[in-house]
């Protein structure tokens, strides 16, 4: 019920949500989908010990779709090829999801060489029900061979064999946990954890704002994707839009996408393993702030309040699914922006609610530049939902999926995009691999 009593939380329980959330907000250049397999290429290749002659990937659908159509930091060019190239090449696991940040113009020039030489393979992982799941084996001049995979987060190595001996082996059917923090979470507890840790504890999620906010003013120093955020800050954009809070939310936001998923060398601040969920739960909370004249405390309280509630949903959705990723990232802004603007739990909750009854079914059709298009209509939506909850409105639940209990209506939302859509989602790559170009 929305009206249930707060629950203090100990210390215990707000370190463990504190590690969830590090686990889950991090740091990464390019979409993470090529980043992924990337990582898991340089991984094998280090694992060899020496330069690959040749990779082979087998990806799962969901890696596939989202890896085709995004460009590549610090290669001009687009998709997994250039990706698996450099990984092999000059690809650093131990930077995670930033595995391509040294990359020199040199080494892109090997790496253009190493396509063209057909080193190469890449397939579809037919016989898994992983919808996150990366497969790389590599070979040596010397005829040595070296296989790693990851599965189940963007950075979980589960599997690493060289020359036959298995130096690590943590595959576990695909519906069983991995090694995520375990945190038992529902609204409630988001916001109160949100709102009464002390502020020490969680004022690193600051660093989303530093990096999401440096991504969008990058955007504005270039030509990246479709330019829906320059194109919304120019005289034509402002003239349509207006020249508000509102416009400016859906400026910065997409800016930021631009700038990602056309390539630019610089790191945005993830969420859930997606950087385009980062950008959307800090840029709509952070400008509303700023131009709200919001204090820190609330903007860092804000911030957490968006993230945990995107990680929340993730939990029950999986980390890749047929939902579009802006349907939960932007359902978390919301939550921040209602209490920005003095909204408490029985808003916040009416936030998700509204937000649910209008976005639900919008599908993923991969990463690639149009993201930003989506992201500024769920971030669009996330204000409209926090304006109508502010003034006690809310969908009931006599209307579609939404659930007198917000945490079901959560769920009802999840179970559809994590089961119901899933033919949906193989009807689109179907379409996607098969499209004429």
């Amino acid at each position: 019920m929305e009206g249930m009593e707060c629950v203090k939380l100990d210390k215990a329980e707000r370190e463990r949500i504190i590690r969830l959330v590090k686990q889950q907000v991090v740091p990464a250049i390019g979409c993470t989908e090529p980043m992924c397999v990337s990582l898991c290429v340089a991984r094998a290749a280090e694992a060899l010990g020496e330069e690959p002659v040749s990779v082979r990937v087998a990806l799962s659908a969901n890696i596939l779709k989202n890896a085709m159509g995004v460009g590549i930091p610090g290669t001009g060019m687009v998709g997994l090829p250039i990706a698996i190239a450099l990984g092999a090449l000059v690809g650093k696991s131990d930077y995670g999801l930033e595995v391509l940040k040294d990359v020199t113009p040199e080494d892109v020039a090997r790496g253009k060489r190493y396509i063209a030489e057909r080193r190469i393979k890449i397939a579809l992982k037919e016989d898994t029900s992983e919808k996150l799941y990366v497969e790389a084996a590599v070979e040596g001049r010397t005829g040595r061979k070296a296989t790693v995979i990851i599965a189940g987060h963007h950075t979980h190595f589960v599997f690493v064999e060289v020359d036959g001996t298995v130096l690590l082996d943590n595959r576990r059917p695909s519906m069983e946990e991995d090694d995520e923090e375990e945190c038992d979470l529902n609204l409630r507890k988001v916001y109160d954890f949100s709102m009464e840790a002390p502020l020490e504890e969680i004022e690193f999620i600051r660093e989303a704002r530093r990096l999401n906010e440096a991504a969008s003013q990058q955007a504005l120093k270039g030509c990246y994707g479709h330019e829906l955020g320059k194109t919304l800050s120019r005289p034509l954009g402002r003239g349509i839009m207006g020249d508000n809070i509102f416009s400016h939310i859906l400026s910065s936001t997409s800016c930021a996408c631009d700038a990602r998923m056309a390539g630019a060398m610089i790191p945005v601040m993830s969420n859930s393993g997606s950087g385009n969920q980062g950008i959307c739960a800090t840029m709509p909370v952070v400008v509303f702030a700023e131009e709200n004249h919001n204090t820190d405390e609330e903007l860092i309280r804000a911030l957490m309040l968006s993230h945990l509630t995107a990680i929340y949903i993730k939990q029950s959705l999986g980390v890749l699914s047929a939902l579009c990723g802006c349907v939960v990232a932007s359902t978390g802004s919301s939550c921040g922006i209602t209490y920005l603007m003095g909204g408490k739990y029985e808003q916040v909750s009416y936030a998700v609610k509204n937000m649910i009854a209008n976005l639900t079914g919008m599908i993923c059709d991969g990463a690639k530049p149009s993201c930003a298009l989506k992201l500024t209509s769920g971030v669009s939506t996330a204000v409209l939902s926090a304006m109508l909850a502010m003034q006690q409105k809310c969908v009931s639940s006599v209307e579609g999926i939404i659930d007198d209990d917000v945490d079901k209506s959560i769920h009802n939302l999840t179970s559809i995009g994590a089961e119901a859509m899933n033919e949906t989602d193989r009807k689109v790559l179907d379409i996607m691999v098969h499209k004429s170009c």
